[in-house]
């Protein structure tokens, strides 16, 4: 049962993969690319149970914010078109304001 499953969560990330280079849209390649990452953090926490591994689980989970943070990090890029911008931009003060 745990083969299958494990079949069925690789199989998935074939299918996002293909989603990936195919997309018709950045945003539906990064969300492909994010599905990835959530496929990969239950694949490995499947194998550690699999495994009896669970200290595997502790990598699983920095991959999930890791994975979690690029994502906010790409989309956000793609938004602005920088990484550098000002903490009055976060706050929603433009900078004619001061």
């Amino acid at each position: 049962m745990l083969i299958a499953t494990a079949l069925a969560i690789l199989t998935s990330m074939a299918l996002v993969l293909v989603r990936a280079m195919l997309g018709p849209t950045v945003y539906d390649r990064i969300l492909a690319v994010n599905t990835f990452g959530t496929k990969t953090v239950l694949l490995i926490a499947l194998m550690a149970f699999i495994s009896g591994q669970h200290a595997v689980l502790d990598i699983a989970l920095a991959y999930a914010l890791i994975n979690f943070i690029g994502v906010i990090a790409v989309l956000r890029f793609f938004e602005y078109g920088d990484m550098g911008s000002s903490s009055s931009e976060w706050l929603g003060e433009s900078e004619h304001d001061s």
